[in-house]
């Protein structure tokens, strides 16, 4: 439990990321694919379904005992509250509507924001679009952990720890390497939420609220879906940025686990990587690959030479231009 991992330092590197490269590799030789850079046009009534199914679920435990709407919070409604956040991954890359009405994805996504009880959906959109632009650029790149989240999780007990606590670093993380100057649009994603939680509260109670929020920061934190966090780029290979998800995992979760097909192509909905990854197959078949993110998690955990330390950093180099 006490054992302190090896990684003393983030792992540098002075090479581009390797997606800009093989998504021209692919298209050059699958021209196909071009014809799924389009939009989901189900991911919109999904959403509104989610939405809904939430709604329901905050008047059903307004008179639960405790135990039963904390025991609703973590299997039911952490699952819905990781699931929306995906759809607002989803949203963020303009898949509900396409790149012609950009508008009509950032007001759904502050929409889809609501059942989560916190507000998420523009700033996310605003960091998320640095990290595919500068993968594990140093200082823009906010999905990186803090040189503190490295060098203080570094045994198995405190691991468990930073994953139990997730939601906190990923919130306070921006704050700390890339603040931005707060926009109209977060403005008014902050103005949207509270008054939907004031609503929630004034209908139906605390524990409603609760069962809201609870679902929002179990579900980020020591959860299944959870694992998807680390299996996306933390170096459990040498060499190896980037890691897909092949398990079932994906019904629930937009399929971000074909991480690997994701960031070749994020103009392509979620919907449409299983296909990306058919037609492309000789570029994805040998590729590391996860079929448990519960594996992940305890891999993690256990595997004294991993840490948030085990990422790719680079020193950006050029111009850089941010949301």
């Amino acid at each position: 439990m006490g054992n302190t991992v090896a990684r003393e330092d983030f792992e540098w590197v002075y090479t581009d990321q390797p997606h800009a490269d093989r998504r021209k590799e692919i298209l050059a030789k699958h021209p196909e694919i071009k014809a799924l850079m389009k939009p989901d046009y189900n991911l919109i009534w999904v959403v509104v379904l989610m939405v809904f199914a939430q709604l329901t679920a905050f008047y059903l435990v307004k008179d639960l005992d405790w135990k039963w709407v904390i025991f609703w919070a973590y299997v039911f409604g952490s699952c819905i509250s990781h699931s929306m956040t995906l759809a607002i991954h989803e949203i963020s890359h303009n898949s509900a509507f396409g790149n012609s009405k950009a508008m009509w994805n950032r007001w759904f996504g502050i929409f889809a924001n609501l059942p989560l009880g916190l507000p998420y959906s523009i700033s996310f959109k605003r960091y998320h679009m640095d990290h595919h632009r500068y993968l594990g650029g140093d200082g823009i790149d906010v999905d990186i952990p803090t040189n503190f989240e490295g060098w203080f999780f570094c045994t198995r007990f405190r691991k468990f720890i930073w994953i139990v606590l997730q939601p906190f670093f990923y919130a306070i993380r921006p704050l700390c390497i890339n603040p931005k100057p707060i926009t109209r649009l977060e403005i008014i994603n902050l103005l949207a939420q509270l008054s939907f939680d004031v609503v929630i509260y004034y209908l139906w109670g605390v524990k409603s609220t609760f069962y809201m929020l609870a679902g929002s920061v179990l579900g980020l934190g020591l959860h299944p879906i959870s694992g998807h966090f680390i299996a996306e780029h933390y170096m459990f290979l040498k060499g190896h940025e980037t890691y897909s998800y092949y398990g079932p995992l994906n019904l629930l979760t937009f399929n971000v686990g074909y991480h690997n097909e994701h960031h070749d192509f994020p103009n392509i909905p979620g919907k449409s990587l299983p296909l990306v990854k058919k037609i492309a197959a000789e570029y994805y078949d040998n590729l590391p690959q996860y079929n448990s993110w519960i594996k992940v998690l305890y891999d993690f955990v256990m595997d004294d030479t991993i840490s948030p330390y085990s990422r790719m950093k680079r020193q950006l180099k050029g111009e850089v231009k941010q949301d």
